[in-house]
């Protein structure tokens, strides 16, 4: 049986503008706004690392990295 990747996700919260295109993208639902009205991660662990987030997001504030890589690295 395959095990299931892992992802941390980061949202950069300087950069965030809070648009929410990361929450409305997201098919995981892995985003909520927090008390600030930026993005938070609330459920990373449903992420399935499409990045839709870290590719539609118009302030590079957010990154999606499989648990283990480091950030930059293919």
């Amino acid at each position: 049986m395959a095990t299931k990747k892992k992802y941390a996700v980061t949202v950069l919260k300087d950069r965030c503008k809070e648009c929410g295109i990361c929450i409305e993208f997201c098919p995981r639902k892995v985003f909520e706004r927090g008390p600030d009205e930026k993005s938070e991660v609330v459920r990373v662990e449903d992420c399935i690392g499409c990045k839709l987030c870290q590719y539609r997001c118009p302030d590079f504030a957010i990154w999606v990295e499989e648990e283990g890589e480091k950030h930059g690295e293919s």
